[in-house]
């Protein structure tokens, strides 16, 4: 199928476009929800901040939850991409493949039986928690004679994501205190999130931004065929590492700010393919792009459908995720 986008210019100004959204949908999430406001409230919050419930609303909820939307949609979006390309499964995903659980149990773990608190840690955790689910999927993935494969990367992947996320179930139930602290956190949520959940993994966040977009095109030629690769001098090696570590980096952060949110990073590199084609280049860039497009919008949907109450935006991220992942599956057995 041809890509929708078919030139660079059209693709440069798809990209301006979904710029313009994000901020749209920005500025959407500060101004709605249960306490409506304006523009010139939000302006007044900043530059003539009086205590008011809204002036406050805006500053300590609306704000920050609509950056945190975009940045983690943007990390998950693009992880999403690279997982995809480096294991050629169009299944891949950090939800699917173990890699936000992985980082939830370490973080649960961490918090009960070591007391940890700190924010700075909880990254650290995240990131080996992720690094750990997803070494643990791959050994799996690999095993008996036929090697690895897509379908059994992706058994493997729900195996381990099964596995952690029972543990850290069962952690929760008989530690009440545990439960209590981390409830919030662990059930995926931008809602709640403090500025400075965003600040403290920024630098991570922006450094894996960058990588992902200087991997791309190695990542690229690697997906012609590791032989292909190496005969253009490719280290193949390097690259999957790199691009493991790189996925591990963006699903930590991720994890650490707003805790695991599924299936946003297997629905974008799909649409992104419609839009711009195989090129894992625009690929990974249209993923991060549309990644925080979705999250924001399930995050200012999540306020109304089940008004005045909302509903967890990792409802939402798998009632527009679950259908995909279907879709996907059934297209590929079908081509099996």
């Amino acid at each position: 199928m041809n890509a929708l986008l078919s030139n660079h210019f059209m693709k440069w100004l798809g990209l301006g476009l979904g710029a313009v959204l994000i901020l749209c949908l920005m500025y959407a999430s500060v101004i709605f929800g249960v306490i409506d406001t304006s523009w010139h409230t939000a302006v007044d919050a900043y530059t003539h901040f009086d205590g008011s419930n809204e002036h406050i609303v805006i500053k300590e909820v609306r704000v920050p939850r609509a950056l945190i939307a975009a940045a983690v949609g943007l990390c998950l979006g693009m992880a999403g991409a690279l997982l995809q390309a480096l294991t050629r499964n169009p299944l891949a995903d950090v939800e699917i493949f173990g890699l936000n659980s992985g980082a939830a149990l370490a973080i649960v773990l961490a918090v009960t039986y070591f007391s940890v608190q700190s924010l700075s840690q909880f990254t650290w955790l995240a990131f080996a928690g992720a690094a750990i689910s997803g070494v643990l999927a791959y050994l799996l993935g690999s095993a008996g004679r036929e090697g690895i494969t897509p379908v059994k990367l992706a058994l493997s992947g729900a195996a381990i994501t099964a596995l952690f996320s029972s543990i850290t179930h069962g952690i929760l139930t008989i530690n009440e205190q545990t439960l209590d602290q981390i409830l919030f956190w662990i059930s995926g949520s931008v809602a709640g999130r403090k500025l400075v959940y965003l600040t403290n993994v920024l630098p991570y966040m922006a450094a894996a931004w960058i990588a992902a977009l200087l991997v791309a095109k190695p990542l690229h030629t690697l997906m012609m065929g590791e032989d292909v690769a190496k005969g253009l001098g490719q280290r193949t090696l390097w690259v999957k590492i790199v691009s493991g570590l790189i996925v591990v980096m963006l699903s930590g952060c991720s994890v650490a700010v707003a805790g695991p949110i599924g299936f946003v990073g297997l629905v974008t590199p799909h649409l992104s393919r419609f839009f711009v084609g195989i090129d894992t280049r625009w690929v990974v860039l249209y993923s991060g792009m549309l990644g925080a497009i979705l999250l924001l919008a399930a995050d200012i949907a999540a306020r109304f459908v089940a008004f005045p109450n909302e509903m967890p935006i990792g409802v939402m991220t798998a009632l527009i995720g679950a259908p995909g992942f279907v879709y996907v599956a059934r297209k590929g057995l079908a081509k099996g």
